[in-house]
């Protein structure tokens, strides 16, 4: 579909080339309605994920991973880099080509901007686009949050994460500001890559999603790493010097400094709705910034669905996938899918090895009155996973919570090799109600991971009686 005309009419535009987004477009775009997708930037084609995301800095992962000791760590790092930037160059140029390839649909780059709930200005590099539109789906997803902190904003040497797998220079010293699962996987990653990392954390300890004794392990794998962790740090100023900068951090009511080469902000993302007039279009936005849906994923106005990050859901590719179900559904289904459907979602940091979570963990079960058993095992003494052995990574542990009188299983924490395809696994048990002695008694082929559950889950530490 051409571009000829200033004003276009078509059934659908997708603002933002996430990943839900396109997927509907290229769905309605098959069934030959007229479809429209606009991104503001030609380096995002495809979205967060493959360009600045998931991709590239799990791919970053893999190639730190495989630096030795005789190789020079600024050298290993640039060439990965280039290695990577070609790789998400490929995938960027695969997505616009299978969408814009399409007879009926027309990717445009620009800047897109409510007038009104049906109309969208779009500033292109050659002036202006005006696009009325049946159906738009808000899919712009998210951007780094760099706190308030005096002087973070404004320094040089402070980066987000997508500036820094950017760059070709390794820092030396790299202070991250924040330990959440962000944070941490970029520690694990630059740490293996040479630089020298200290993670501030302002909670009293980092991996606080999962219990104690999981978090303990982990963050024990990353400080024999050499990794240094500060929790319960409050950085409270960051000054430029000419070739470093200083991190200004309080902790147990006594005040400390950090010199580091650079700074990654580390402190979450938020909703990208600025600029793009929602008010005009009548779409109510949250407190946080994220366009308000219900559990189909319209909003305020029925004909305007919001995709990915952008609704304030989970910030994850998958669930960008999964919104793209339920918007199909709404458009051309029977429209009964909707965020309510989804249970026993996966969860990984791609620290190494991956920790992958599901479910509930024990603390919650227990809070929400579950009498449990708890099977687990630390992944060195499990006899019937070699292959942590075979490719000699036998850190971690692996924990189920279960319900002690239904045998279901409740959630998992796996801290292993393979842990994020294991997680899978669990997950699926959870969502068909496979009980804990199904999966401990199940076949597996061998040597793998996964026959790991034949003896973690015959292992019950704890009860409740």
């Amino acid at each position: 579909m051409g571009t000829t005309d200033r004003d276009l009419h078509v059934d659908l535009l997708v603002i933002g080339f996430g990943k839900g987004g396109k997927t509907v477009a290229a769905t309605m775009g098959r069934l030959g309605k007229r479809v429209v997708l606009v991104e503001r930037s030609e380096r995002m084609y495809g979205g967060t994920c493959p360009n600045v995301g998931c991709v590239p800095t799990k791919a970053l992962v893999h190639h730190s991973r495989k630096r030795r000791p005789e190789d020079v760590p600024q050298e290993w790092y640039e060439r990965s880099i280039g290695e990577v930037q070609a790789l998400t160059k490929l995938f960027r140029g695969s997505n616009y080509d299978d969408l814009n390839g399409m007879d009926t649909v027309t990717v445009i780059t620009g800047t897109a901007t409510f007038a009104d709930p049906h109309t969208v200005n779009i500033e292109t590099g050659d002036g202006r686009l005006t696009v009325t539109a049946e159906t738009i789906l808000i899919n712009t997803g998210s951007e780094p949050i760099v706190l308030d902190i005096p002087g973070l904003r404004a320094s040089q040497y402070t980066v987000t994460s997508t500036e820094l797998i950017d760059t070709t220079i390794l820092p030396g010293r790299l202070a991250i500001v924040g330990g959440g699962y962000l944070g941490l996987e970029f520690a694990s990653i630059y740490g293996q890559f040479g630089s020298r990392i200290t993670v501030l954390e302002a909670a009293p300890r980092v991996f606080g999603l999962v219990d104690d004794d999981v978090a303990a392990v982990a963050e024990r794998i990353l400080v024999d790493e050499g990794i240094e962790i500060v929790v319960a740090a409050h950085v409270t100023e960051v000054r430029d010097g000419e070739t470093s900068a200083t991190v200004v951090y309080e902790k147990d009511g006594r005040q400390h400094t950090l010199e580091a080469d650079a700074i990654l902000a580390a402190t979450g993302r938020a909703p990208a709705t600025g600029g793009l007039a929602l008010e005009a279009a009548g779409v109510r936005t949250t407190e946080r910034g994220a366009v308000e849906v219900d559990e189909h994923l319209r909003s305020s106005q029925p004909h305007i669905f919001a995709l990915g990050d952008v609704n304030g859901g989970p910030q994850f590719t998958y669930i960008s996938l999964d919104d793209s179900r339920i918007v199909l559904d709404q458009l051309i289904g029977e429209g009964k899918r909707s965020t309510a459907d989804r249970v026993a979602i996966p969860h990984t940091v791609f620290i190494t090895p991956p920790l992958a979570t599901v479910g509930l963990t024990e603390a919650q079960a227990r809070a929400a009155g579950y009498r449990m058993k708890i099977a687990s095992q630390p992944v060195a003494e499990i006899v019937a996973m070699p292959r942590a052995y075979i490719v000699e990574d036998t850190r971690g542990v692996m924990k189920f919570v279960i319900d002690a009188e239904t045998d279901e299983i409740l959630g998992a924490a796996l801290l292993s090799v393979d842990a994020q395809e294991l997680i899978n696994t669990v997950a699926l048990a959870m969502r068909y109600g496979i009980r804990a002695a199904e999966l401990r008694d199940a076949v597996y082929t061998h040597p793998t991971s996964t026959e790991a559950f034949n003896d973690v889950l015959a292992t019950i530490v704890r009860a409740d009686t």
